[in-house]
């Protein structure tokens, strides 16, 4: 029965959103699991989502911080012991085994093709309540959450932002399109009404293999620091790029520094591709850019400078 005063299309809009909701709900809650984990700091709480039909589960590294394994209930009511295989705090990420996991496996998506406005889906388990879904659109795109490992700070960039309700215990669970596809994996609650996840695209799509294969991620190192700047409108309409990274930060002795970079340089390019901000940097710093060459172009005092780094390994 329609609804009283409200139009036929609004009723059926609606009714489309409920068929969507339920529908990626009924395909993604059998593979999101409660996490329960013990460390030396005391218990933790969180979510996982089982990816591969052998037991691989992604969570967030903050909610495994410390600990080797623990306990994973799913909302079939199936409880396993599983075993963190690594974690990369740089990228809030984890990759958990579930020995005999007898539950359907998650599909992995695209979060590159995301639009704003677009509705998506988080399941986990926040205060503890098992199973639980909540819904609402992609708020904003390409932002950005600094994260620390040891004295190294990090900025997780493409981050997902929504609105769909995250509390804690949502940490590590999934963020999935209209499909039943997991585009994303919760990993904070930035306030009322605004949560983050990071996101699935072909760099995290990376730091998941290598978690998998060797329990870690190698990074480079350039050895630099920066803050987007504007470039000189000449160079803007030249290059079609509007901002380069100015250099705050070059640390003495690092591939930058040997490189022939220096303070107050402004990085045009790196590898060939545009440096518009620091992420643009942080993208190319993964374990095949170790030890290869890596061309740079820097504007200085007015001049467009070449130079070569080779970054080292992240220590």
């Amino acid at each position: 029965m329609k609804p009283q005063n409200v139009p036929a299309a609004d009723t059926e809009a609606l009714d489309a959103y409920s068929r969507a909701v339920s529908g990626v709900a009924a395909t993604v809650l059998p593979s999101v699991a409660s996490l329960a984990v013990v460390t030396a700091r005391g218990q933790g709480a969180g979510s996982g989502v089982l990816f591969t039909p052998d037991g691989f589960m992604l969570t967030s590294a903050h909610v495994v911080a410390e600990a080797t394994g623990g306990e994973a209930e799913f909302t079939s009511g199936d409880e396993a012991r599983f075993d963190v295989v690594g974690a990369d705090p740089l990228a809030d990420l984890a990759v958990l085994r579930v020995p005999g996991a007898s539950v359907p496996p998650a599909t992995l998506g695209d979060a590159d093709t995301l639009r704003i406005g677009q509705l998506v889906i988080a399941v986990g388990n926040p205060m503890g309540l098992a199973g639980s879904v909540t819904a609402g659109v992609v708020s904003a795109l390409g932002r950005s959450l600094p994260v620390r490992s040891g004295r190294h700070v990090r900025l997780i960039d493409d981050v997902i932002q929504t609105d769909a309700a995250l509390n804690p215990g949502n940490s590590g669970g999934a963020l999935a399109d209209s499909t039943g596809r997991v585009v994303g994996i919760n990993t904070a609650v930035a306030g009322f009404g605004l949560g983050l996840a990071v996101p699935i695209n072909s760099t995290t799509r990376y730091i998941i293999s290598e978690l998998m294969s060797d329990g870690r991620v190698r990074r480079a190192w350039l050895g630099v620091a920066g803050a987007p700047t504007p470039l000189p409108p000449h160079l803007v309409e030249r290059l079609g790029q509007r901002r380069g990274l100015r250099l705050v930060e070059v640390v003495p002795g690092s591939p930058a520094a040997q490189a022939g970079l220096f303070l107050g340089d402004v990085m045009i390019t790196a590898g060939g591709r545009p440096v518009r901000g620091v992420q643009d940097v942080q993208r190319l710093m993964l374990g095949p850019a170790i030890g290869t060459r890596l061309p740079v172009t820097v504007l200085r005092r007015g001049a467009l400078v070449d130079v070569v780094a080779v970054p080292e390994p992240l220590r």
